[in-house]
Order: structure tokens, then C-alpha cells, then sequence
């Protein structure tokens, strides 16, 4: 059995907060998603996440994932730039991505 892993590392910014995302995706294109966090709230949201098949949760409008979904339900405020990381880990880890770095610089 195939599997890829993908690791994305997001310093949330203004919080303070880090969170490392492991991605772990199965030759059926199943991925398990892990949080390592400090943040309460990205600790509850973790609990919920459930393996998932990457084209299903990459392939869609934003606002129908799962992720995003989970978001809304724990997350306090909208810019947290975690879930977007979750979203690209999926895409990695399920081979429907590359592994390429992704910023957002606030000026």
C-alpha cells in the first residue's frame, strides 16, 4: 500500500499560535489529518476530523468542505489561515497537489 504524507507548518500570525497539519493519504486517495496544536480551539475542531477522501474534499466549493464546515463550528474568527493549510495538506497527501510552499505576507 502506497501511502503519502505531507506536513504543513502554519504560524497563525497575531495569536501566537503555531500548528503543525500531518496529512496521511492511502493509494485509494483517503486521507487521516492530524493537529498538533496550542490553540483550544483548533484542539476541538482536531476531534472531529475524520479520514476523508482527498477529491471529495478538494474538488468542491469551499464552503461545502468538511474542513471549512468544522471550522465554522469551533472556530471563533474567520482568518485563521489553518484550515487552508488543512485543505492543502489533503491535496498533498491524497497526489493531487505538489508540494509547494505557500505564503501570505501581511504588509
Amino acid at each position: 500500500m502506497k501511502m503519502s504524507e505531507c506536513k504543513v507548518t502554519v504560524d497563525a500570525g497575531a495569536c501566537k499560535r503555531t500548528t503543525v497539519i500531518t496529512a496521511v493519504g492511502d493509494d485509494m486517495g483517503v486521507v487521516t489529518v492530524t493537529l498538533d496544536t496550542d490553540c483550544e480551539y483548533l484542539q476541538k475542531m482536531a476531534g472531529h476530523l475524520e479520514p476523508i477522501t482527498s477529491y471529495l474534499e478538494v474538488e468542491i466549493p469551499i464552503s461545502t468542505t468538511v474542513t471549512y464546515k468544522l471550522a465554522n463550528e469551533h472556530l471563533p474568527h474567520a482568518a485563521c489561515p489553518v484550515p487552508c493549510g488543512i485543505i492543502k495538506a489533503i491535496e498533498v497527501a491524497g497526489d493531487l497537489g505538489l508540494k509547494k510552499h505557500v505564503s501570505i505576507n501581511i504588509e
